[in-house]
């Protein structure tokens, strides 16, 4: 079974889809997905934009299937520091709870709606 999506799942995956301009970051073609480099399993990166980039389907299922090249081309697109960060980020451990969901949402939505209002304004990471 999957992991539950909410309302700051929805307004996160909205507000990198909108970052990438809805391309594939690995082909350029349209990109539907929001993929996450660790899951979303993990709260401490689970709703922030270092950690995600749009895919296409395709992609999003071939990386699924091939983490290592996968790794590859992230190390490539981010660069090694930005996965050394995202690795350390990783091992923090965080809770959440209802409030917590709910202020990220808003923040998410905020956030969009300022981009929406100017397409040149940069997305904030909640975290």
């Amino acid at each position: 079974m999957g992991v539950r999506r909410e309302s700051c799942d929805v307004h996160f995956s909205k507000a990198v889809r909108e970052r990438d301009k809805h391309l594939c970051q690995f082909c350029g073609g349209e990109g539907t997905d929001c993929a996450h480099i660790y899951t979303r399993k993990n709260k401490r990166l689970r709703w922030a934009m270092s950690n995600a980039l749009c895919l296409c389907r395709w992609h999003h299922q071939f990386f699924g299937e091939n983490p290592i090249a996968f790794h590859d081309f992230l190390t490539v697109h981010f660069g090694q520091s930005h996965m050394d960060q995202l690795r350390a980020d990783s091992q923090e451990i965080m809770k959440t709870n209802k409030a917590l969901r709910l202020e990220i949402s808003k923040h998410y939505r905020e956030q969009l709606k300022l981009f929406y209002a100017d397409p040149k304004h940069v997305i904030e990471s909640w975290n």
